[in-house]
């Protein structure tokens, strides 16, 4: 049974490369139709709307006529500058054209901007004050003019999540060249069937995943999959619909046509445990043992010295990092108490052993439960 959105007050909906790039680069037809459709929705209800888009580099390289996606670092980013400008005066124009009033604000981020506390919440702000004009709809992009690689967001699948989550969106759609997750890759197998609804991104689940080849595009259905566990550990609900359909963002919320569901987790994380999970750039990884891993499952403890087995990276006191365990399985991210120079001396040790070890014990933990979340 499909489940109905028709309560939303907040939507994102994130514009993927392959909906605007054609055979020749750049191909705005789609588009038009899709903004028709979100400015009736706008006009038609109260809904808070943003659009997360991708199409920078396929702008870029149609307006510059290249026709292979760039390798070097700094051709890349001036691909994207030329391309960001086009991108959004075309937005502009068909909100103008055909929404009634509505207007566009750009929002251009990378993952620095959410690696500090104050500007994370800047964010927010921010974007609140867009809605409080009600005929404006803010667009967001990477801002990848300038964002080096280790800053980067990766693909606009994960900043849609970010930032669905970060505004405390009703409903995250993804739109894509393909009606949702499917039993085996549809391409190469058309008999294969739409999982209508996913309760949880299992390891299984994200066997079925497969990579986009589009020479303009980053990512694919695992990208998606990677967005909808930040979505849904938050409380966010996920789409992935077909923006290829006419009206597609009404039918969704209406629960009607194909698409995959990936249903919201009961209890979404607090905000500042989404700013640790989800907002920080991990620095580096710390590997702990099985009974570390499951007192960290199980039983909701702190990290401590006695159960990390090694450290990688290079960080210093309050980053980010990850936590693995001896399988190599993402287990946590948490705010590290210690360096990862002085996690090196001390892992292994009780935690009344870390006094002669380092000659000062700043904490007991490494990692304070409170500064931990679960992934």
């Amino acid at each position: 049974m499909k489940q109905e959105f028709t309560g939303t007050k907040r939507l994102v909906v994130k514009i993927g490369t392959t909906l605007l790039t054609g055979d020749k680069g750049f191909d705005g037809r789609l588009l038009e139709e899709i903004v028709r459709d979100l400015g009736a929705l706008k006009s038609e209800t109260e809904i808070d709307l943003l659009i997360v888009s991708s199409g920078a580099m396929g702008c870029g390289m149609d307006r510059l006529g290249l026709t292979d996606r760039p390798e070097s670092l700094p051709l890349k980013q001036a691909t994207a500058a030329v391309g960001q400008s086009r991108l959004m005066h075309i937005y502009e124009a068909l909100f103008q054209t055909y929404c009634n009033g509505l207007t566009t604000a750009q929002v251009l981020l990378t993952a620095s901007d959410l690696d500090d506390r104050k500007s994370y919440l800047n964010l927010r702000n921010t974007i609140n004050a867009i809605f409080e004009f009600g005929n404006v709809v803010p667009i967001l992009n990477e801002n990848d003019s300038i964002a080096p690689d280790e800053l980067r967001f990766g693909d606009n699948d994960t900043l849609a999540a970010k930032v669905a989550s970060k505004i405390d969106a009703d409903l995250l759609i993804i739109l894509s060249n393909v009606d949702g997750l499917f039993e085996a890759d549809p391409g190469k197998n058309p008999g294969a069937k739409l999982i209508g609804r996913v309760e949880k991104v299992t390891p299984k689940i994200e066997g079925l995943a497969a990579d986009t080849l589009e020479s303009t595009s980053i990512g694919g259905m695992y990208t998606k999959l990677e967005a909808a566990k930040i979505a849904c550990a938050t409380g966010v609900p996920m789409v992935i619909a077909n923006g290829h359909r006419p009206k597609i963002v009404e039918n969704v919320l209406r629960g009607e046509g194909p698409m995959t569901v990936f249903g919201a987790e009961t209890g979404g994380l607090s905000h500042r445990k989404r700013w640790i999970a989800f907002g920080r750039t991990p620095k580096g990884t710390v590997l702990v043992d099985d009974g570390a891993r499951d007192a960290l499952l199980n039983r909701g403890t702190s990290l401590l010295a006695a159960g990390i087995t090694g450290v990688e990276g290079d960080f210093e006191v309050g980053e980010a990092v990850d936590i693995t365990d001896s399988g190599g399985r993402k287990v946590a991210r948490g705010l590290t108490n210690y360096s990862r120079i002085d996690i090196q001396s001390i892992m292994g040790l009780k935690s009344g052993d870390i006094l002669d070890r380092l000659g000062r014990k700043d904490y007991d933990e490494v990692i304070h439960r409170d500064n931990l979340v679960i992934l």
